[in-house]
C-alpha cells in the first residue's frame, strides 16, 4: 500500500504539471515573452491588465502588423486547456496599458477556447494541440498601433481569468484608399467593454463546471466553438461590461429586457483561411441555438454572418408567411399563442424575427443593425448583411467640386 507520504508527492507532482502546461498567447507574440508566465491574473487583480512584472511591455522583438479584414491567427502553448471555456480578443490604444485603460471587443468565442474537449489535452507544456482560431481587425479601427488582449474564462477548475497581451500595428486594409477617418475606438458602439471577472477581489463567476460563460455582451463579431451550454455572470468587475449594468455587482438583464444583438460567426475554428462571406443560417433545435434560449431565454437577438463585411443584395420579400402552427398573426406577420414546430423561426418583412420555443411564439426582436433575414417561416434563419459603401477622401472632393462647393 502506497504511503501517505507518496501520495501527496504524487498530488503535488500532478498539480505542478498542469500548472506548469496552463495556456498561454503563441500568435500574436506577446509582449514580454520571455518573462510570461502562463498561471492566470491574480484573484485579488494586482497584476490588471497583461499580467504586469518588470518588462511587462517589452516588445522583444513582436511587432504583429495586421491589416484591416485580413484573416489574424489565435494560437496557444500548452495543454491545460481546462476543459475549454469563452475567449474574448479585444483592443486598446494605449500602448502602456494600466488598470485605467479602456478595452474594446473585436472578437468573442464562446465555448470550445482553446479547444472543446473535456478537461485537458495530454501533458506538454510546449505543446500546440489547442485550437488554431481565425479573426481579423473589422471595419471601424482606425489605422495605427494597438494593444491586443487575449483573455480567456476556463470551465473546470478555479474560477479565474487569464490575459496575455500583444502589441498590433493596424494597417488600411490592402488595395483601399484612405477613407474618412473612423471614431475614436472607444466612442465605437459595435465594440463594447471587454469582460473582466475573477480579477478584481470582488466579483467571480458561478462555479459550474457544466457550462461556459456567455459573455453579456459579446460584440458584433462572434464564433460558437463549443458543445457546452452556457451560463450568465451576475457581475463584472468593469460595470460597463454588464448590459444594463450601473455596478460592479450590477445584474443581467431582467426578463423581457433588450439584450444587444450579436452577429454569430458560424464558421469553424481552424488555421483555415475564411472562405469569402455568405450568407449564415443558425439551425433551429441546433446546439447553438438551445445556448442561446438557455442563456437568454426570449431577450437575445440571434443572427448568424460571416466576420468579415460583406455586400450582399437585398432579399426579395415573399408574401406574408403561412404557419401551420397553431398561432395566430395579429399584424405584419407577427404570430403568437401556441405552436407546434419547437424551433421554427418566423422572419418578419426581413427586419425582426420571433421563434417558437416551448410550444409557444416568443416575441418578436429586432434584427441587428445592418442585418436581415429571409422573410417567411423556415426551420433556420437565413441572415444576410446588408452593403454598405465607403467612399475615399479623393472621391468625396470630386464630388463636392463638381457640385460648386
Amino acid at each position: 500500500m502506497p504511503s501517505s507520504t507518496s501520495i501527496l508527492m504524487a498530488s503535488a507532482l500532478a498539480l505542478f504539471s498542469t500548472v506548469n502546461s496552463h495556456m498561454i498567447m503563441n500568435s500574436p507574440t506577446p509582449y514580454g515573452k520571455s518573462s510570461l508566465n502562463n498561471s492566470p491574473l491574480a484573484a485579488d487583480g494586482s497584476d490588471f491588465p497583461c499580467k504586469q512584472r518588470s518588462g511587462v511591455y517589452d516588445a522583444e522583438g513582436a511587432s504583429n502588423t495586421m491589416p484591416i479584414g485580413v484573416n489574424q491567427t489565435l494560437s496557444f502553448t500548452g495543454s491545460a486547456t481546462h476543459g475549454g471555456g469563452s475567449c474574448q480578443v479585444s483592443l486598446t490604444s494605449d500602448l502602456t496599458p494600466t488598470a485605467s485603460s479602456t478595452w474594446q471587443v473585436i472578437y468573442s468565442i464562446l465555448g470550445g477556447c482553446p479547444v472543446d474537449a473535456a478537461g485537458n489535452l495530454p501533458e506538454d507544456p510546449t505543446g500546440s494541440g489547442a485550437t488554431k482560431f481565425q479573426f481579423s481587425i473589422p471595419e471601424g479601427i482606425s489605422p495605427g498601433k494597438y494593444t491586443l488582449a487575449w483573455t480567456w474564462f476556463n470551465k473546470v477548475g478555479n474560477r479565474e481569468m487569464y490575459m496575455n497581451c500583444a502589441p498590433v500595428t493596424v494597417t488600411a486594409a490592402a488595395g483601399k484608399r484612405d477613407t474618412i477617418e473612423a471614431a475614436p475606438l472607444s466612442e465605437r458602439a459595435e465594440f463594447p467593454p471587454m469582460f473582466v471577472a475573477n480579477a478584481c477581489g470582488s466579483c467571480s463567476t458561478p462555479d459550474d463546471e457544466n457550462s461556459v460563460l456567455m459573455f453579456p455582451n459579446p460584440g458584433q463579431y462572434v464564433q460558437y466553438a463549443g458543445s457546452s451550454p452556457f451560463f450568465s455572470p451576475t457581475c463584472a468587475c468593469n460595470a460597463a461590461a454588464m448590459v444594463n449594468g450601473s455596478s460592479s455587482a450590477a445584474a443581467p438583464p431582467a426578463s423581457g429586457a433588450q439584450a444587444p444583438a450579436a452577429t454569430v460567426s458560424t464558421l469553424a475554428a481552424s488555421s483555415v483561411a475564411t472562405p469569402a462571406p455568405v450568407p449564415a443560417t443558425v439551425a433551429a433545435g441546433s446546439a447553438v441555438a438551445s445556448a442561446i434560449a438557455s442563456a437568454f431565454p426570449t431577450t437575445f437577438s440571434v443572427v448568424a454572418s460571416a466576420p468579415v463585411a460583406s455586400s450582399a443584395p437585398t432579399a426579395a420579400n415573399p408574401p406574408a408567411p403561412v404557419s401551420s402552427s397553431t398561432g395566430t398573426t395579429p399584424s405584419a406577420g407577427a404570430l403568437t399563442g401556441p405552436c407546434t414546430t419547437v424551433g421554427e423561426f418566423n422572419c418578419i418583412a426581413g427586419n425582426s424575427f420571433q421563434q417558437c420555443a416551448s410550444g409557444a411564439w416568443s416575441v418578436v426582436q429586432p434584427m441587428a443593425p445592418g442585418t436581415f433575414c429571409t422573410t417567411g417561416m423556415s426551420a433556420s434563419l437565413t441572415i444576410s448583411k446588408r452593403s454598405r459603401v465607403r467612399f475615399s477622401k479623393e472621391h468625396i472632393a470630386r464630388h463636392f467640386a463638381r457640385s460648386g462647393f
